[in-house]
């Protein structure tokens, strides 16, 4: 979050600002599309600068006890289906189920909370149970 507020500030933040002030030189600016999809653009920029600020600045880091039970912040190793994958239990703002981040919030990040290597876990979800065996918790 540290370094895309960093980009943010430094590197696309003037960009569109550089972008807004060359389109209000084009003239009317009740006509001009360039100048109000510049202004969406800042608008969109300013409010996710100002949400990671806020998130940044209220953060708190979780160290996982690697071997514990499974909590926000753990590394688990699983074996589902005969197939062995590793995901990893973060918030819901960082959840990225295709990079093996998945949120605490989720059915599965749910069923596997409070569990331990070596454990089965019956995971509900709408379309099926899935069985999951904890290999590692890390």
């Amino acid at each position: 979050m540290q370094a895309e507020l960093q980009r943010l500030k430094t590197v696309d933040r003037p960009e569109v600002v550089a972008r807004v002030a060359s389109a209000r030189e084009l003239g009317d600016l009740r006509e001009n599309a360039d100048y109000e999809a510049a202004r969406n653009e800042q608008s969109f920029l300013e409010g996710r600068i100002l949400d990671l600020e806020r998130r940044v600045r209220t953060a708190a880091v979780i160290e996982a006890e690697a071997g514990g039970a499974i909590t926000m912040g753990s590394t688990v190793v699983y074996e589902h289906e005969g197939t062995r994958a590793e995901l990893t239990i973060v918030g819901s703002t960082e959840s990225d189920p295709a990079a093996g981040k998945i949120s605490a919030a989720s059915p599965v990040g749910r069923a596997l909370i409070g569990h331990h290597a070596g454990d089965d876990v019956v995971v509900a979800t709408p379309a099926a149970e899935m069985h999951y065996r904890i290999v590692e918790v890390k």
